[in-house]
């Protein structure tokens, strides 16, 4: 008995249902071709011990962690206002948006590894100019590349999960994944406001290099391949130099065109379900103004906390940190993943709506961090729906889904810090914040409303799993 995983779209993620057992006989295999290499299931990266899985799964998660990890500073350093400061960051959300579409096609061809092993290295290489930047310019332009180095981990990581595990246990790993990208942008004001207060902004980022070089000792030595085609091509090229016959080949041996063409095809795929899938354009709008609301929270925390009730940088960072976990089990169809993205969907707009009524001097400054807990406990179930969502509905095209996602929604969280000063200043705490709000009211039916008739869309879409 041997095991034949079929290759479904341009060698996408492994599916479950391709998955069948088929008598071969020594000299041919289920294709019929005698050279065609087949996955063994000691080769399936989802037979991989649960343990090892795991394993990968936290370091993947806590690379994505690190790669998520946003800081601002450099004010004082380079005699420059905040708002101009507050473009480091924006610059930064903008690499991680436009990198998965390059490095996303580079993972179908290179595998999984390659592309995080070498995603990590420029990401060390780069972070020093950064912490030695000469003058403000300096600093944006290698703001903008780390930004564009760390990316592959908000789109190839998706991919690693997929590879790992079937549709039926997906949910658990998923859901830890996507915690750790937006802990980073959370957790990053709370721990640089401890460094900021007591030492320079710089050392925010030797801190960050000590880290990067560690995530990537770890991704060396116990991330393994899990790309199916890939893990085909090297056992193509291991049975050719043991055997001698040069006729032996993987799928993606004979993949058709140019790397350059290749990634161009790749790179239009993300567009193309922006353009020509609703459910996917609207799941992505909805994922990309929440981000964006999150990223203009990182502004509007000082205003409220540092103006209104008169906290200091280390405590204002301690209101932004808020999540939950959740698990889903069993083997359900895809919209049922968006059961927790309606709890997130109410929760949301609850916690602005009680964060804007509560910023008033009056109130006890708990009142505005306690309504941090829903609004970050429902950023968090929002990310985990639409992700895992994302992974299963578009499987045959995952990496190209999280691609689409992660540019849409990079471009909203790199673009609304830069006006949260002047909105808060024009509106006030309690109107910019309920204006916020509103804006994710308008959004909330959406899972509620691709609960109901996703599937019959996913049916007359031609790039989702039907």
């Amino acid at each position: 008995m041997s095991t034949l995983i079929k290759i479904s779209g341009s060698f996408g993620q492994p599916d479950d249902a391709a998955t069948t057992k088929t008598d071969v006989s020594a000299s041919q295999n289920a294709e019929g071709d005698p050279h065609l290499v087949i996955l063994e299931p000691e080769d399936n990266p989802q037979n991989i011990s649960l343990l090892r899985r795991w394993l990968a799964i936290l370091i993947i998660s806590s690379a994505s962690l690190c790669a998520a990890f946003t800081e601002q500073g450099s004010a004082q350093t380079f005699h420059v206002s905040h708002e101009v400061t507050i473009l480091g960051i924006s610059l930064y959300v903008t690499g991680l948006g436009i990198g998965p579409l390059l490095v996303g096609p580079l993972s179908e061809v290179y595998g999984r590894n390659v592309v995080y092993q070498a995603s990590y290295v420029l990401f060390f290489i780069f972070t020093f100019p950064v912490v030695f930047a000469p003058n403000i310019a300096v600093f944006f332009v290698f703001r903008l590349i780390t930004g564009f180095c760390g990316s592959a981990f908000l789109s190839v990581a998706g991919g690693s999960v997929s590879d790992m595990f079937p549709n039926s246990s997906i949910a658990s790993p998923m859901a830890v994944y996507t915690l750790s990208p937006f802990i980073g942008p959370v957790a990053g004001p709370l721990i640089a406001g401890f460094i900021n207060q007591h030492l320079y902004w710089e050392w925010t980022y030797r801190v960050q290099l000590c880290w990067i070089f560690v995530e990537f000792l770890m991704l060396a030595i116990f991330v393994p391949e899990t790309y199916v085609p890939v893990i085909l091509k090297k056992k193509a090229r291991r049975l050719r130099e043991s055997t001698g016959d040069p006729k032996i080949y993987a799928p993606l041996d004979r993949r058709e065109g140019t790397l350059v063409s290749a990634i161009l095809v790749s790179c239009y795929k993300p567009f193309q379900l922006l353009l020509f899938d609703r459910m996917a354009l609207l799941l992505d709008s909805w994922n990309a103004l929440i981000l964006g609301i999150l990223y203009l929270a990182f502004q509007a925390y000082p205003i409220i906390f540092e103006d209104v009730h008169g906290f200091n940088m280390q405590t204002t960072g301690l209101a932004l940190y808020a999540s939950e976990t959740a698990k889903h089990n069993g083997n359900p169809p895809p919209e049922m993943r968006l059961i927790m993205g309606q709890v997130g969907a109410i929760l949301v707009p609850v916690g602005l709506f009680w964060l804007a009524f509560t910023t008033y001097p009056q109130v006890h400054w708990i009142a505005p961090i306690i309504a941090s807990v829903p609004f970050g406990s429902g950023i968090y179930f929002v990310f985990t729906s639409t992700f895992t969502y994302l992974v299963t509905a578009y499987r045959p095209i995952a990496a190209s889904a999280m691609a689409s996602n992660s540019a849409l929604r990079s471009a909203f969280a790199a673009a609304f810090p830069l006006f949260a000063g002047a909105m808060y200043d024009r509106l006030g705490t309690v109107g910019a914040t309920a204006l916020l709000a509103g804006l994710a009211t308008i959004m909330a039916p959406l899972p509620f409303i691709f609960y109901r008739i996703g599937a019959r869309l996913r049916k007359n879409s031609r790039f989702a799993a039907h």
